[in-house]
């Protein structure tokens, strides 16, 4: 028994060595300038031990470097889908953005929706629950000082901070929940394709409705055999065939 341990201890001691030095040629390979090795070792990486949003970062970085718009657009936005709070992932998003084609507009948001996605694009779901379990402590806290002091002071203090940490806890509770959903239903993708035109149905003899063009972000709304039905940060909808998008 003891011998099967110390065996499998080496075991997981040789797969993580194995994914540490995948990763530290990828970055060698990157520093050196050799971009098509690094890309490639990091995407060995991310087969390998699955996500991480530091590898998704360097791969948009050293397909950024080989000027393919669509794969590095693509890392970057899985790269802030796990870590959405990060700046440097999302500044060099929207560095690479300005190589793509379509220039498209978004719909304005209400202001309190704009607000409440700022706000809750400044956490990922492990911070967001770690503070939410934090504020859960500390309202158990203030119930406990409110029903068990016998000074009125104490007790006001233990019911409204026990009511603010109520409204904390439920609130980073919300953003948890959300951004795992977005995690775990990933409904936007990344055009590949050079050049597309979107139909107005899921068939080729559907009438052209406009162009897209690789590293446009698109939101898939629904699947039809081979087709994906998608819509443009401006509103527009149309039908595409699924091998010219990559869902993030």
């Amino acid at each position: 028994m003891k011998k099967s341990i110390i065996l499998l201890s080496f075991i997981f001691a040789i797969i993580g060595l194995s994914a540490q030095t995948t990763v530290e040629q990828a970055n060698a390979a990157y520093s050196e300038g050799d971009f098509p090795k690094a890309a490639q070792l990091y995407e060995e990486a991310l087969r390998e031990n699955g996500e991480s949003a530091d590898v998704y970062y360097n791969l948009g970085n050293a397909y950024y470097r080989l000027n393919r718009v669509a794969p590095s657009i693509l890392n970057y936005e899985r790269a802030l889908l796990l870590q959405p709070g990060d700046g440097d992932i999302r500044f060099n998003l929207e560095i690479a953005k300005l190589k793509a084609v379509d220039k498209i507009e978004p719909v304005g948001e209400f202001f309190l929706t704009e607000a409440y996605n700022s706000v809750k694009n400044a956490g990922s779901t492990n911070q967001w629950s770690y503070l939410s379990i934090a504020f859960f402590i500390l309202l158990v806290a203030g119930l406990f000082l409110y029903f068990f002091s016998r000074k009125i002071g104490w007790k006001k203090i233990g019911f409204y901070s026990g009511l603010a940490f109520l409204i904390l806890c439920f609130a980073t509770a919300t953003f948890a929940y959300s951004q795992k959903n977005k995690l775990t239903h990933r409904n936007t993708a990344i055009i590949f394709s050079a050049t597309t035109t979107i139909k107005s149905s899921p068939d080729n003899s559907g009438t052209d409705l406009f162009i897209l063009h690789e590293g446009t972000k698109v939101d898939v709304k629904d699947q039809l055999n081979d087709w994906k039905k998608i819509e443009t940060a401006d509103g527009n909808v149309g039908w595409i065939k699924s091998n010219e998008l990559e869902t993030i």
